[in-house]
């Protein structure tokens, strides 16, 4: 396929409306301005949305197909929100608009959306206080770690470790790393968290621990309130990742089981664009004793009704972003959540559970699944019979995209040998899932009569198999 530069001939040209002279004078001096007019291909109307258009064909995506991505929840985005976060009202406000009196007219919608989302993620997670601000999940999880450190250095504890899991999210050491912790990684006994692997690492240095909640096998830790009485005897504080929500949206409240700070995946469990497909935002929510901390500004309720932003907080780490954090994302997941309602946050966990054990119990007599038991929203399999014969989980990740499905999470979580971490998400149909078993057996029946084609996939995609490595070194934008 041509790049669109290839395409352009000299003087053709779409119609367009001419702009009043001078206009471009009104907003930058001259001397900012070009000289000289942009290199920029010349193209029929036509030639440029057909040239988009292929391109376009060319992607996986969540609107032409199926993400069983595992931890990372790549659900359907309702079209609805993208109107919400397009209204004018919204996308014309300029983060330096006077807050209040005359011009904060305009900018009261948008800080009581601020406050009501808050209040919102509150109730969904038994916390009593959020910051929006943080731009990513990995954002969240470092933010979360600054408040805990800053905790403890308020109450003049000296402590220099975080525990994580072996079957924590894969960013957790590096956040608490980045935060100024050494990181203790304790081994799982049967999935989950040991609890005498937790005590032997425990002592009056460890600042908190790290968990995924259920964790990325799919497990909930069933060990919880031992966990939570054992972490906070040492005055330790606790830390929920929330990038597994979607599995108990509605059912559990973290801040009610004992976790001290939490940050959630607004481009996971609330349905907004994840990845490329749109930014993320990853709000952290804190108990009444990380209050103080949370990063400034935040949004206040006056007594007269207006919504104000307030800097004075002196303990606060201070600011993590510029401005209010990834705000079209937050109107995105504030209109989904008005949408759902309670009862219809409480469907998203249930169907999400039941999908992930629907696939489960479809493919247990076909693939391998170490810890084969009822699953929250996801669970990881293991392509080890399959890698006796050279069929390894890369190769058959690589021929679902042949057959139209994006790939599983492969090779992580670490804990499992040549795994596929499986999440269906609750907006497939029982179709779409029937579908995604039977192009997954017939790969499996491949693998074990002819594992050279398998190992030769994807070949039906505009790029067939790379060398991994090479491409990585050497990578070649243009195709």
């Amino acid at each position: 396929m041509k790049t669109i530069f290839e395409q352009s001939v000299n003087g053709r040209l779409s119609p367009f409306q001419k702009d009043n002279e001078g206009t471009d004078n009104n907003f930058l001096p001259g001397e900012l301005t070009r000289k000289s007019p942009p290199d920029l291909p010349q193209m029929s109307e036509l030639d440029v949305v057909r040239h988009f258009t292929k391109l376009s064909r060319r992607n996986f995506g969540v609107d032409s197909n199926f993400y069983p991505l595992g931890s990372c929840t790549m659900k359907y985005n309702p079209k609805f929100m993208e109107q919400v976060a397009q209204l004018p009202a919204f996308t014309e406000l300029h983060p330096l608009l006077p807050q209040l009196k005359g011009a904060g007219l305009y900018t009261q919608g948008a800080l009581e959306v601020i406050y009501d989302l808050e209040d919102l993620l509150c109730r969904i997670t038994g916390m009593d206080a959020y910051t929006l601000q943080p731009m990513a999940g990995a954002h969240g999880e470092l933010t979360g770690a600054m408040l805990m450190a800053a905790y403890h250095h308020k109450k003049g504890n000296h402590k220099t470790k975080i525990i994580v899991p072996d079957s924590a999210h894969g960013t957790n050491p590096s956040s608490a790393a980045i935060a100024g912790y050494d990181v203790l990684t304790i081994k799982s006994r049967d999935g989950i968290i040991d609890p005498s692997a937790l005590k032997d690492v425990l002592d009056d240095q460890v600042a908190g621990i790290m968990m995924t909640c259920p964790n990325t096998l799919g497990l909930f830790e069933t060990h919880l309130s031992e966990i939570v009485d054992l972490i906070h005897s040492v005055d330790g504080l606790l830390y929920y990742d929330g990038a597994n929500l979607n599995a108990v949206l509605g059912r559990m409240l973290p801040g009610e089981v004992g976790f001290d700070v939490v940050h959630l995946n607004l481009h996971k469990t609330f349905g907004t664009p994840h990845g490329s497909g749109g930014p993320g935002s990853g709000p952290v929510g804190v108990n009444k004793k990380l209050e103080p901390f949370l990063p400034i500004s935040r949004v206040v309720r006056l007594d007269d009704g207006q919504f104000f932003l307030k800097y004075d907080y002196p303990d606060s780490i201070g600011y993590i972003a510029p401005f209010y954090g990834n705000f079209a994302v937050m109107l995105k997941a504030y209109a989904y959540i008005l949408r759902l309602g309670r009862e219809g946050l409480l469907r998203v966990s249930e169907n999400a559970v039941l999908s992930a054990n629907y696939l489960r119990k479809k493919l247990e007599n076909h693939l391998h699944i170490p810890y084969n038991r009822t699953c929250m929203h996801e669970f990881v399999a293991s392509a080890v019979n399959q890698a006796e014969k050279g069929v390894r989980a890369v190769d058959i990740a690589k021929a679902l995209l042949d057959k139209g499905h994006y790939a599983p999470t492969v090779y992580f979580p670490l804990i499992v040998k040549e795994c596929l971490m499986i999440e269906p998400t609750e907006t497939e149909s029982r179709e779409t899932l029937d579908t995604f078993v039977d192009d997954f057996i017939e790969i499996l029946k491949q693998a074990e009569e002819n594992p050279e084609f398998v190992k030769g996939s994807p070949q039906n995609t505009p790029v067939t198999r790379l060398d991994e490595v090479l491409a990585a070194r050497n990578m070649k934008l243009c195709i």
